[in-house]
């Protein structure tokens, strides 16, 4: 059985991971699926938005114990196991996660490694690697700390307890939270919203927040205001201010 399925549809480029034998489970092999389905999304201008997602019962339970399970500190350096999670940062197009069911262990960190996250009602988010001797690999005690603060990260990470679909959005993990029958509705029209805006605006908006994580305040201002000013040599700023000023709606030609 294939790891994931892929589809295009409106500008919009899905990507569902398919192992429900295995509540979606993450093998190295399905990572790389991931990762190459995006970047073959990236390189494409019909495609404005991707949308990763899992089944109902669960977004991905974690990575593959099974396949760790045979790992010594050799072969997990050597083979640098979760590589392929750390190149998401390369993708230039925005991404949503769609959680419905468990993201744990790697899904939940996955799911933070996208642009932003839409949950189900019923979802729930945790870090619970510590029940098996070992910590999170793939950005787990990084990006929840900044998404939710230290004490809220250091108690899941500790503890392995898990986050509420309510929770997390309240803790600020969670963009927003609907009804899980309504998610992949919901995803998708964000999804095609946002794909449906400049490319060129949309990139550079996500490269701006992005670089929030890395650069001090005064610098991370200086790079807005040079992408904001670089913005206006591209066709979709004339556009976009014509269609404005006109009062229609904007023909992005995205360049």
């Amino acid at each position: 059985m294939a790891n994931i399925s892929t589809h295009v549809a409106e500008r919009v480029g899905f990507i569902e991971i398919t192992r429900p034998e295995s509540l979606n489970s993450l093998s190295q092999q399905t990572l790389t699926d991931i990762l190459e389905a995006c970047i073959s999304f990236d390189e494409s201008r019909t495609v404005g938005c991707i949308v990763i997602h899992g089944s109902e019962r669960a977004f991905s339970a974690g990575g593959d114990i099974t396949e760790m399970a045979e790992y010594d500190t050799t072969s997990a350096y050597l083979d640098d196991i979760f590589d392929a999670s750390g190149r998401f940062s390369r993708i230039r197009t925005p991404i949503v996660a769609a959680v419905n069911g468990v993201a744990l262990g790697g899904g939940c960190e996955l799911a933070m490694a996208c642009d932003f996250i839409i949950a189900g009602d019923k979802a729930r988010f945790g870090q619970p690697e510590i029940n098996l001797g070992i910590i999170p690999g793939m950005g787990g005690t990084q990006r929840l700390a900044w998404a939710v603060g230290k004490s809220k990260a250091m108690e899941m990470c500790l503890t392995g307890r898990l986050m509420s679909a309510e929770e997390a959005e309240s803790a600020g993990l969670v963009a927003r939270v609907v009804p899980a029958d309504e998610l992949m509705d919901v995803a998708t029209d964000i999804a095609k919203t946002i794909a449906n805006k400049s490319l060129v605006a949309s990139r550079a908006a996500k490269e701006a927040v992005n670089a929030m994580f890395e650069m001090p305040l005064q610098q991370g201002l200086r790079f807005e205001r040079r992408l904001f000013h670089s913005l206006f040599a591209s066709e979709d700023q004339t556009e976009g201010m014509e269609a404005f000023i006109a009062k229609r709606t904007p023909d992005f030609k995205h360049r």
